[in-house]
């Protein structure tokens, strides 16, 4: 212990040493620059000029003259630069808060002489019995918005009872959808949502039609009280404007799609908000998704900044900023998928950003118990994710197994799991065993949706042997009768060889 205090004391004594002489130093260099060092120019030149001659004296002159006019115009460039550098920011720091203040002062106005109607929850598609607008605002539906929550942030208010861990919710809304939408989920599938929205904020639902994709987001947006958006995918979708909306200079107005003001209802909410795009495929989703594949990939969610328009004016809804929309951390994108030949192939570039979930069976129907919704907000669901972070990590023997299988598929099948397949593995476990589940099951999962799937591209009549082997290699590193879906999936592929 005194030697670890000992320690302690000489490094923070060695710290602030080497912190004050940094501090000192630049204070020194600065009085040296403007008063000790021309001191010592000038005895320097007294000490040498003594058998200067004439033509000496006038270059002398000449170059003190010239480098004090080039000393004085530097730093004369240095402080216009700073100057400068602070009346721009001055500028556009009131240029924003004169914005702010024009936006509060034109809402005040709007709502002195708005007609005001009680009723139900306003319908952005309805324009009957709705407040009437200031000519000059050319977002509608986003300023309805703004006037619903009066500019302030839904809290999400939870009870003892909507507190359930993760198991209690797949158990409580198996047992939801079955008793009040006669829909039935198993617990596996119910498993798999819950640590998907875990892993990513980017889901796919994937199989043949009637086996419940949509109604699985919107049931779950029932049984948390707060429905989910489902927005139906046009064949005509090429790129984002076209999902989010654009703006209409003919009419002088942003056409605000459905997506769009889903997504800014939920900048004002701290509960779960699901997005549907259903039918995902219809159209290539590289094209009109680029953007958001890209920025949920960036860790702060800060910058998950999603233009809009192209700069903010007087009357603009109050959750944009300089034209950008925040992408709000409660938001989840569920994309649901048909796998037949009016849809376009969903890419790797999205998969590999994306959750998974193959629904090809119907769950049997059983009679579930008569179980209340619940309230629950983002930043409880985020505890519970990061509690099973904690508690279910990964166990080492899988790990390396894992590590010696990812070795073998990489050598023989030139395909890899990589850092993002690792860093969805090390949160959909821990999930995904808290919910109920078994670690060699979700690693199962994980395999089969992000590595097995991309065999279809192999040339596989030439591989024969390989996944034999690879049949092999998986009783060995994890045990017989384990990684069922795998092996179903190359047992398949050997079948049509």
């Amino acid at each position: 212990m005194d030697h670890f205090s000992n320690w302690v004391v000489e490094f923070f004594k060695t710290f602030f040493l080497d912190l004050w002489y940094l501090i000192s130093g630049f204070f020194t260099g600065i009085y040296n620059l403007f008063i000790g060092y021309p001191i010592e120019y000038y005895h320097y030149l007294m000490d040498k000029s003594i058998n200067f001659n004439l033509i000496d004296w006038i270059l002398s002159i000449g170059f003190i003259i010239i480098f004090i006019l080039l000393y004085v115009m530097t730093w004369l460039i240095i402080v216009q630069l700073i100057k400068r550098y602070f009346r721009f920011s001055k500028i556009e720091f009131d240029k924003m808060t004169l914005l702010n203040q024009m936006n509060m002062l034109e809402r005040k106005v709007r709502d002195a002489t708005v007609i005001h109607v009680e009723g139900p929850k306003l319908n952005l598609n309805d324009t009957k019995g709705k407040p009437k607008l200031a000519t000059g605002s050319r977002f509608t539906k986003l300023n309805l918005i703004d006037d619903k929550y009066k500019y302030t942030v839904l809290p999400t208010l939870m009870t003892n009872k909507d507190k359930l861990s993760l198991s209690e919710i797949v158990t409580h809304f198996i047992n939801y959808a079955s008793s009040h939408h006669n829909i039935y989920y198993s617990e596996k599938i119910a498993s798999t949502f819950i640590a998907g929205l875990a892993t990513s904020k980017i889901l796919i639902l994937e199989g043949i039609s009637g086996t419940g994709k949509t109604s699985l987001p919107y049931v779950f947006g029932k049984f948390i009280k707060n429905d989910a958006s489902i927005i139906s995918v046009q064949p005509s979708w090429r790129d984002r404007f076209e999902m989010m909306g654009y703006y209409n200079e003919f009419t002088k107005k942003f056409n605000e799609t459905e997506f769009l003001t889903s997504l800014y209802d939920a900048s004002y909410r701290t509960d779960i908000n699901l997005i549907v795009l259903d039918e995902m495929n219809l159209a290539r989703v590289e094209y009109y998704f680029a953007d958001f594949l890209s920025l949920l990939e960036l860790p702060n969610s800060d910058e998950w900044l999603i233009e809009v328009v192209p700069e903010q004016l007087i009357g603009d809804p109050m959750h944009l900023k300089e034209g950008q929309l925040q992408i709000p951390k409660n938001v989840w994108f569920i994309g649901t998928a048909n796998n037949d030949d009016s849809t376009f192939g969903i890419t790797d570039k999205v998969y590999d950003r994306a959750s998974s979930i193959v629904m090809n069976e119907k769950a049997k129907p059983f009679k579930g118990q008569m179980l209340d919704r619940i309230n629950i907000s983002y930043d409880y669901l985020d505890e519970l994710f990061k509690t099973a972070y904690k508690e279910h990590e990964i166990s080492n023997k899988n790990l390396v197994a894992l590590e010696k299988l990812d070795e073998f598929i990489s050598e023989t099948f030139q395909i890899t799991f990589g850092n993002r397949i690792m860093n969805q593995l090390y949160k959909f476990i821990p999930i995904y065993v808290a919910c109920g589940r078994s670690e060699i099951e979700g690693i199962d999962y994980i395999i089969a949706r992000k590595i097995i799937r991309k065999f279809e591209t192999l040339n596989l009549p030439f591989l024969k042997n390989e996944l034999e082997t690879l049949l092999q290699l998986f009783d060995q590193l994890f045990g017989k009768n384990q990684l069922k879906e795998s092996k179903d999936m190359i047992l398949k592929f050997i079948k049509q060889i």
